[in-house]
């Protein structure tokens, strides 16, 4: 399956202008780690991590000071007019958003009033990820609570589909997350699951526009995450990471926990990933934005 070339990624994101480009260090030649992803990697983060005072422009400057290249916005709900002078007064862009109402209002509903929002949702979530500069929206599909996998699959899928057209005229991504959900995977297994159902379900869209927006740190209780991400490939449009040990079986600071760091910074080299790595975690203020922004660093040689 063949998806968006992140060359032409790169492009859009140049074209943005000088206002919005990509905050690098003059030199980022790789750390003294064993494949270090420096270079390949850009470190963006969720808006409700930046505990700072002040508006979207405050937020921003925060972002960028603490060592992040973009932020990620909830989308439909901010205001667009807004977002547009926080990149222009921060030289930070808006690289993607997350679909607001995705896990309260599900595609995998078997309602077809909600499902119909649902589809409102994120067509919305398209539109204003487009005006301001961003080129994904994430998206939790749904959950299993709301019928056995051979009906949620389908009825899902059927109805992203229809937004399809949408992100295609807008070059915006839908990017489907990895979650606790009870979907694609079961959720009272063991650690040996694999990605096999995941990529199933993103070749049935059979587009280029519908890719997994990875996260590292959800699944590692479920399977290895260097493995699931050689089993995604193309597939991986975007990162997100967080920790998370599996001996105390809980979440964790990035970098701490019992993730097999060295393997998934192996496995992003081998299906040559380059593009957005997103924090969600516990954020706060500066100097806590500036410990996370550290953190990446250090887990993936940035």
């Amino acid at each position: 399956m063949k998806l968006p070339n992140r060359r032409r990624f790169l492009k859009i994101a140049a074209a943005a202008g000088a206002a919005t480009a990509l905050p690098r260090p003059a030199s980022i030649a790789a750390p003294d780690v064993a494949d270090a992803l420096a270079g390949r990697l850009f470190k963006t983060l969720k808006i409700g991590m930046i505990g700072v005072e002040g508006g979207l422009t405050e937020k921003f400057k925060a972002a960028r000071a603490a060592g992040f290249d973009g932020v990620e916005l909830n989308a439909p709900g901010f205001d667009i007019a807004e977002a547009k002078a926080a990149i222009d007064a921060s030289g930070l862009p808006v690289d993607g958003t997350v679909c607001a109402e995705h896990w309260s209002v599900r595609h995998t509903s078997p309602d077809a009033g909600t499902r119909a929002k649902a589809l409102e949702n994120l067509q919305n979530a398209l539109r204003d990820t487009h005006a301001v500069g961003g080129h994904s929206v994430l998206l939790v599909v749904g959950k299993g609570e709301d019928g056995p996998e051979a009906e949620i699959w389908p009825r899902s899928v059927e109805n992203i589909s229809k937004a399809i057209p949408l992100a295609a005229e807008l070059g915006v991504s839908i990017a489907i997350e990895n979650v606790w959900n009870q979907f694609l995977y079961n959720h009272e297994g063991g650690a040996d699951q694999t990605a096999e159902k995941f990529v199933e379900y993103v070749d049935d869209f059979n587009t280029p526009w519908v890719g997994m927006h990875f996260d590292i740190g959800n699944h590692w209780k479920y399977g290895g995450m260097g493995d699931w991400i050689r089993a995604l490939g193309k597939r991986v449009l975007k990162l997100d990471v967080k920790g998370f040990s599996r001996a105390e079986g809980k979440f964790t600071p990035i970098g701490e926990g019992d993730i097999d760091y060295p393997d998934v910074r192996k496995a992003l080299r081998e299906i040559n990933y380059h593009g957005w790595l997103a924090a969600e975690v516990k954020g706060g203020g500066p100097e806590d934005l500036a410990s996370v922004a550290r953190q990446m660093d250090d887990a993936f040689g940035l």
